[in-house]
């Protein structure tokens, strides 16, 4: 008998049961092949890996705004300050550089000290600003929280909501599986309801009322709906009736709507429609208070869009219509964290608050944007074009995000291929994938989908083609084989 206290079968079995695909067994084994190359290994048919499991953008050479980093700098060394010159006339510093650093100092202080645990009111005030920008509908910064990025506010409201194992959340299917993973550990439900395919992968009202009743005959007590727009993986952007049918649905059923909106610039179809301002649209349409009390969560991140700073783990999220003892608790909820990082915090206030046209830093700044704005949508045409070359391959056209999430019809020698080892089949597809390309891909399985069909995700965010043309050949050589 080991003498440790725990062991596999005494730790809590909710994080056993808990799957996240997308740091899952084919992610751990991509970070073996590339130890392996690293380590000069030349037995290996790639010359490196390619990580498209993840939306993690400056792995992938997209390189930070340059007026993000240099105010993070002098944020981190404050000293430089004292060479304004040099800054300005040998380091390439714009003057709006040094003036939102001094900002920054005066308002937040040092980035190594806490902060109030939902964040420096400041630069809340400052999210608020942007929200009334975008969304033309006031904004209260007493009711907008700084998260470690969105997956953090997740937890926290994930956490308030479910008080129970009878305690459901609708998820759509396919899902970031955060949400799935998340409502594992906390043991509540998931109340899956699928996505349209046919439809571009759009909400489809019927199909969320059918799953809620299904989980209400059983007894499960719904209180949320999770609606991810633009949408991961499939990258698509609600449009404005779909949003309001959701929201009726939840007044009427009284669920607190959780609107994962970090994608919301990247979108290359459409356009995207915050839940906040057609919340606010409505109550402004019926002001006999039908829907003042429609409970809203909306999150939002610096780790994806043109910004791409995953590691600085910086997000917030927005409450509307929320009872105030409910946000007290909230509070208190993160205040057992602490904190976000606060140097993730100030990423945020520069996200919802960059440069201005005529000061000295904008030009570059849209400059950096719109190039990586570009290069995302051609890389994303670019691999659209490939999986359409590929025989079984089914794909709709780039909608948003960073993901395409491609079906893939395999053949019935490849399905029981997969059976014997153990893998669903697209999983096997992937494996194969990664072991012959070097190319990190999610299978379908890790996301959900309709019973019977299988697909992957992969992000277009890879630089150059060549990964593109070893997925093509792969798949070709693939099919030939499992015929």
């Amino acid at each position: 008998m080991s003498s440790r206290r725990l062991n596999i079968d005494n730790i809590n079995p909710h994080v056993k049961a808990a799957q996240y695909a997308v740091r899952g067994e084919l992610a751990v084994k991509s970070e073996e092949f590339r130890a392996a190359l690293a380590r000069g290994t030349s037995d290996l048919p790639f010359k490196q890996v390619i990580s498209a499991n993840i939306g993690n953008p400056q792995q992938l050479d997209q390189k930070p705004i340059t007026f993000f980093r240099q105010v993070l700098s002098l944020l981190e060394n404050p000293l430089l300050l004292e060479k304004e010159d040099v800054l300005v006339n040998h380091l390439g510093y714009k003057t709006d550089v040094i003036e939102r650093a001094k900002w920054f100092l005066k308002n937040v202080g040092s980035v190594g000290a806490y902060s109030a645990s939902n964040g420096v009111p400041a630069i809340r005030q400052h999210v608020a600003d942007f929200l009334e920008r975008r969304d033309g509908f006031p904004a209260n910064w007493q009711d907008i929280y700084l998260s470690a990025g969105a997956s953090s506010g997740v937890n926290t409201l994930l956490h308030i909501i479910c008080a129970d194992e009878k305690s459901g959340i609708l998820v759509p299917i396919p899902q970031y599986p955060l949400y799935t993973a998340s409502l594992s550990v906390l043991n509540a439900t998931c109340v899956p309801y699928l996505l349209d395919e046919s439809k571009n992968w759009g909400t489809d009202i019927n199909t969320i009322k059918e799953s809620y009743q299904k989980a209400k005959d059983a007894g499960i007590d719904t209180r949320a709906i999770v609606i991810i727009n633009p949408g991961n993986p499939t990258g698509a952007s609600l449009p404005e009736e779909d949003i309001r049918a959701v929201l009726e649905f939840a007044r009427q059923e009284r669920l607190v709507v959780l609107a994962d909106e970090v994608y919301q610039t990247n979108v290359f179809i459409g356009e995207f429609i915050s839940f906040k301002r057609v919340l606010c649209q409505l109550q402004k349409e019926n002001p006999d208070g039908k829907y003042d009390c429609v409970e809203l969560a909306s999150l939002h991140s610096v780790s994806k869009g043109m910004v791409g700073e995953c590691g600085h783990r910086g997000g917030y999220f927005e409450l509307v219509n929320f009872d105030p003892e409910v946000q007290a608790e909230i509070y208190k909820f993160v205040s057992i964290m602490l904190c976000a990082p606060v140097i993730g915090q100030c990423l945020v206030e520069l996200m919802v608050n960059p440069p201005k046209v005529g000061e000295p830093s904008y030009e570059l700044y849209q400059k950096e944007y719109r190039g990586i704005y570009e290069g995302m949508k051609e890389r994303a045409t670019a691999l659209h074009k490939a999986f359409e070359q590929m025989e079984g391959v089914e794909c709709g056209e780039p909608q948003g995000a960073m993901y395409l999430f491609p079906t893939i019809n395999l053949p019935p020698k490849a399905v029981e291929a997969a059976a014997k080892e153990g893998r669903t089949p697209d999983e096997f597809y992937c494996m194969k994938l990664l072991e012959a390309t070097g190319v990190c891909v999610v299978p379908g399985s890790g996301f959900g989908q309709k019973d019977g069909t299988y697909h992957f995700r992969t992000t277009f965010l890879a630089p150059g083609t060549e990964w593109v043309g070893s997925i093509v050949k792969f798949h070709n050589e693939f099919m030939d084989q499992y015929r």
